[in-house]
């Protein structure tokens, strides 16, 4: 039996992860900083779930739970949140950096942390990047940079690992409905419903199934960079100001 670990388990992509993994047959050693929701899901799932109670902003704790682990044949980097889209000017500083403590700092400890473990059971390494990695947006500079930073972090780490066996991709979404917009402002479903409302959004599911697809292919076979999005979205044009006169 495989084993997944997976970070950000409570909600969204990392529990449909969760959920479709153990069903394929795997056991999943999941992190996330809610205990309740983890309880619930290891009160579901049984004994092929493993909860670990972690917030990313903690180094030391993210070094210490990837310690003394059985082999783990997959890491799935899911943690990660935004700040509310406002420009730089108008933000303020602390959620800001520990969105980039979660979204990168973390990301990259515990991977390191893992990856003797990995390159032991020559296993594979899934990174959430976004599709704000490429495309920029009015009050997203903060948030694409640290998905920027997963994107080149993951390709670099492909060159790393070149001759491990250890696959490395990078999944990189466009609008998915999860919580990702309520915890982003600040718990107002009325602006989640405006943003994904008549558009058909993708789903959790939908990007889990992208993963579990990307996971157990072939071991020669490496998908660098998988970008995806529903039909409805799509890039917009260049903003031009245009002073009065």
């Amino acid at each position: 039996m495989k084993t997944a670990f997976i970070t950000g388990v409570t909600s969204g992509i990392g529990e449909a992860c969760t959920r479709q993994f153990i069903a394929d047959g795997w056991r999943v050693i999941g992190t996330g900083r809610r205990v309740d929701r983890l309880k619930a899901l290891a009160d579901e799932l049984g004994d092929a779930f493993t909860p670990i109670a972690l917030d990313m902003v903690d180094r030391a704790a993210v070094i210490e739970c990837a310690k003394g682990l059985p082999p783990i044949d997959l890491l799935i980097n899911n943690a990660g949140y935004a700040t509310a889209a406002v420009p730089l000017q108008e933000a303020d500083l602390d959620p800001i950096l520990g969105m980039i403590e979660t979204n990168v700092v973390g990301l990259v400890i515990l991977t390191r942390t893992l990856l003797p473990n990995l390159i032991a059971t020559r296993g594979a390494i899934i990174d959430l990047s976004s599709v704000a990695a490429t495309y920029p947006y009015r009050g997203g500079c903060n948030y694409a940079g640290t998905k920027a930073y997963v994107h080149q972090f993951t390709l670099g780490l492909r060159c790393d690992l070149q001759g491990t066996g250890v696959r490395v991709t990078s999944i990189e979404p466009g609008m998915v409905e999860t919580e990702f917009t309520l915890v982003r402002s600040g718990g107002d479903q009325a602006a989640s419903d405006a943003l994904y409302g008549g558009m058909e959004p993708m789903t959790a599911e939908d990007i889990s199934n992208t993963i579990h697809w990307v996971a157990t292919l072939p071991p020669h076979l490496n998908i660098n960079v998988v970008e995806l999005m529903p039909v409805n979205q799509s890039w917009g044009g260049f903003a031009v100001h245009r002073p009065e006169a």
